[in-house]
């Protein structure tokens, strides 16, 4: 299996990565079921995005004249609450908040109340019926970590720096260039929420799948995104 590790400054870093990626990628197909039924594409086979600085600022990225922008903050904004709540609009069979909105208040509380050092304040999307459903979801996890890193020791006792909370988050299917740069905006907007309603700082964002991918539309664009 071809594993593709990805280190990030920022979110606009790790997309123009993937977009290499892809576009590098051996693996193109077409789509036997599922969105774009026909149609080709190329995708990495699994990829790991560590982004270092998730918060920076713009969230999403700045592209050539020219080629159209893959999301805007306006955008993300709409998208924001699809994510955090049980919202759902005309003809959408589910939001990722149906699954999320009392996760979301459920982790706060935990780290609040019990402390930082567990492993149980893990998120999950979609139950055992969602396999059924014409379009299930691609999100399925948020994982979450508050981390106290040493920074030294003084009269032999470990300093620990400032918390900070770290989100990794699966897809099992990624639509890179319509998708990828949404999704990370929006889920980085809900990381910073939660880390203030904990009392920590903003952590890191890591973000992995089996099918980040580039539709046969997106490959041209892609080319002129990375200049080549």
């Amino acid at each position: 299996m071809n594993i593709l590790n990805i280190t990030a400054r920022d979110l606009s870093e790790a997309w123009f990565l993937c977009l290499k990626g892809a576009l590098d990628s051996k693996r193109e197909y077409i789509i036997d079921r599922g969105s774009y039924v026909g149609q080709r594409r190329k995708e990495i086979e699994f990829v790991v995005v560590d982004v270092l600085h998730p918060g920076t600022r713009p969230l999403v990225p700045d592209v050539p004249i020219g080629v159209p922008a893959p999301s805007t903050m306006d955008y993300v904004e709409d998208y924001l609450p699809y994510l955090m709540t049980n919202t759902p609009k005309e003809n959408e069979q589910y939001t990722y908040g149906a699954y999320l909105e009392k996760q979301i208040a459920e982790v706060i509380r935990m780290y609040k109340e019990d402390g930082f050092n567990t492993n149980q304040a893990c998120m999950a999307v979609g139950d055992a019926g969602s396999i059924y459903l014409s379009d299930p979801p691609c999100l399925r996890q948020i994982d979450t970590r508050i981390s106290q890193d040493c920074s030294g020791y003084r009269n032999g006792n470990p300093v620990y720096g400032v918390p900070r909370l770290h989100f990794y988050v699966y897809f099992r299917s990624w639509d890179l260039w319509a998708g990828f740069p949404s999704n990370l905006a929006a889920i980085q907007l809900l990381k910073e929420y939660v880390a203030s309603e904990i009392g920590v700082e903003d952590g890191e964002l890591v973000a992995c799948s089996k099918g980040l991918h580039l539709y046969e539309y997106a490959w041209k664009l892609a080319d002129m995104v990375l200049k080549r």
